[in-house]
C-alpha cells in the first residue's frame, strides 16, 4: 500500500482506470447486451493506453532521477523503475478479470 500512497496523481489515475472496464464487464456478465460489449472494447483500449503512458512516465521519472545523481544506478533508482511497472501490472490485471467476465457474458448470451 506504500507504493500507492507515494504514487503520483497520474499514476493513481491510470491504475484506477482499469476498474472502469472491469465494472462494465461485470454488468455485462450479469446482463449481456450488444451495447455493453461495444462499450467494453474502447474502455479496454483506454486502459491499455493509460497503462503504457503511466509506465512511460515512471521510467521517465527514474531516468530523470538518475540524471540528477550523475547516472548512478542506486537502490532508489531501481525502486523507481520497479514502481514504474505498477500501472501496467494493475491495469492488465483488471483487464484480465474484465475479459473473463466478458467470456462469461458471451457464454450466457442467448
Amino acid at each position: 500500500m506504500d507504493l500507492f500512497a507515494q504514487a503520483s496523481i497520474f499514476t493513481k489515475f491510470t491504475m484506477l482506470l482499469g476498474i472502469v472496464p472491469l465494472a462494465v464487464s461485470m454488468v455485462y456478465a450479469v446482463w449481456p447486451s450488444e451495447h455493453l460489449l461495444g462499450l467494453i472494447r474502447p474502455l479496454s483500449l483506454a486502459t491499455i493506453c493509460g497503462a503504457v503512458s503511466g509506465t512511460a512516465l515512471g521510467i521517465l521519472n527514474g531516468l530523470r532521477y538518475m540524471s540528477l545523481h550523475d547516472f548512478a544506478f542506486t537502490r532508489a533508482s531501481a525502486a523507481g523503475f520497479a514502481e514504474a511497472l505498477v500501472p501496467v501490472f494493475a491495469s492488465f490485471g483488471c483487464l484480465t478479470a474484465a475479459w473473463l467476465c466478458v467470456a462469461v457474458g458471451l457464454w450466457r448470451r442467448p
